[in-house]
């Protein structure tokens, strides 16, 4: 279900809407039992529950980790309450802001946090080179045009001023089609050679672990919701306290039984309804199923009867981005003893490093986050968290010897090796949104799906709000 670029950035939430197209739907499923089970605790499928119940159904929520949120993963315990998902929302997320305006989390404006003190640095082989070096480094692989942006900024800034979707709202009409052809390619076509598009994509790349298996045209779509919510307003939200809790406080404000530790093995259909499995050998049934579980998770289920044609390639194949954060800890701000920038853009086993502003003043500096995308997530992972948080410091420490004693890493998350998502955001190969968007989150009988994933006007919390209220509606209509 499509919808225009201003109904999705600025609406409330539908509630009025559903309750409209309902009509008596609800009421006469009220009372009558379990109507609904929901598979998945993230932002998804808590707000599905809460339309559903507000048109009278009643639901249930199988959850296989122990706590809610999905990749909405606030660290509690460490200062700043670093964020190792979801870190914020524009002000044009309408149905984001009011999900947290009716779950009564207040939102504060984190943008200027990231902005504060020396800007991000570069290093190249080892080596500090300036934003001022750059341009005439002989490192520096970019065409003359595009010679003074810096690595992290190519790729964007090439979509977002070169961007050949008229209407990026309309990115899945078929005029569209031929432009879901992978990035490498199309940065190709702007006079990027293979070395220039290493360095600007695949060191650290925002989605998949390469320019060659993502969709140019994804990356437009996402390059227009982006410029929308820019338009709509500077500020970059996010909850006090810590994300997490928007899905705790709209978690209790649910009359939805929650379990927790119910990963989910079959989905069978039982006659008029349907029933669900779980590994510690719990059933349970109802007459409906949503699926808010990632694709990633969910081709480990087994569904009968099985899915077929485009959406059974969809739910096998849909990649998910790799990264694996690591926190840092500091004893004492090395950087003011070396002069340089606390934040590092490497191509080193570092990843990107980014000061986290979180304490008492926009100006101190928490801790150190580091993200490793792409193939250096899949590095990391395959070391293990003791072994690569060790190399991750020895290597701060060779390229910096000004924090030589002064660091220690305090925590660890792989998206890609967590059995509950086996990735972070999900992303489009070439020629996959032209072969099974259309088709990929239809119901299957009884069984329906919801999730950021299946979002077509809208990416991150938005769109997994997006793709909530359009499930949510099928099942009232149904």
């Amino acid at each position: 279900m499509m919808m225009s670029r201003r109904s999705f950035t600025l609406a409330a939430a539908a509630s009025t809407g559903l309750a409209a197209a309902a009509g008596g739907t609800a009421a006469r499923a009220a009372g009558k039992g379990l109507d609904v089970i929901i598979l998945g605790a993230g932002i998804s499928g808590l707000y599905a529950a809460r339309l559903m119940e507000e048109q009278g159904l009643k639901v249930q929520i199988l959850e296989g980790r122990q706590r809610v949120g999905g990749r909405i993963l606030t660290l509690f315990d460490l200062p700043g309450y670093p964020e190792m998902g979801f870190n914020s929302m524009g002000q044009g997320y309408g149905r984001g802001l009011d999900a947290a305006k009716r779950a009564g989390v207040e939102m504060v404006d984190v943008g200027r946090r990231y902005r504060m003190g020396k800007p991000q640095e570069l290093w190249l082989n080892g080596k500090r080179i300036t934003n001022a070096e750059w341009a005439a480094s002989p490192l520096n692989p970019f065409p003359d045009s595009i010679k003074t942006w810096m690595p992290w900024e190519v790729t964007s800034r090439l979509i977002a001023t070169r961007n050949p979707l008229k209407d990026w709202a309309a990115w899945l009409d078929p005029q569209n089609a031929a432009l879901d052809i992978s990035l490498h390619n199309w940065l190709s076509q702007q006079g990027l050679s293979d070395a220039a598009i290493q360095l600007a994509n695949d060191v650290s790349p925002y989605y998949g672990t390469s320019a060659y298996d993502l969709s140019a045209l994804m990356l437009h779509y996402n390059a227009g919701f982006v410029q929308t919510q820019i338009a709509a307003g500077p500020l970059s939200l996010a909850v006090k306290g810590g994300n997490q809790l928007l899905p705790m406080a709209m978690a209790k404000q649910l009359k939805a039984e929650i379990l927790l530790g119910r990963e989910v093995v079959a989905i069978d259909s039982a006659g008029n309804g349907m029933e669900v499995r779980c590994a510690d050998g719990s059933v349970y049934r109802a007459p409906r199923i949503l699926s808010t579980l990632p694709y990633s998770t969910l081709r480990q289920v087994r569904i009968t009867p099985a899915l077929t044609g485009r959406q059974a390639e969809a739910v096998a194949m849909l990649p998910y981005t790799p990264i694996t954060i690591v926190m840092l800890q500091t004893s004492e701000p090395f950087w003011e003893s070396d002069g340089y920038a606390p934040g590092m853009w490497t191509d080193s086993f570092l990843g990107t490093v980014i000061p986290q502003r979180f304490g008492a003043t926009d100006e101190q500096v928490t801790g150190l986050m580091l993200q490793g995308r792409g193939r250096l997530a899949h590095q990391w992972d395959r070391l293990g968290r003791e072994a690569a948080t060790a190399r991750i410091v020895a290597t701060l420490e060779q390229l910096r010897p000004a924090a030589k004693g002064k660091v220690r890493a305090t925590a660890w998350h792989s998206w890609a090796g967590e059995p509950f998502n086996a990735g972070d955001m999900s992303l489009f190969a070439p020629g996959q949104i032209a072969s099974f968007v259309a088709e990929m989150g239809a119901p299957a009988g009884r069984l329906h799906f919801a999730g950021e994933h299946l979002a077509t006007g809208a990416r991150g919390l938005e769109g997994a709000l997006e793709s909530a209220e359009r499930a949510a509606l099928e099942i009232l209509t149904a």
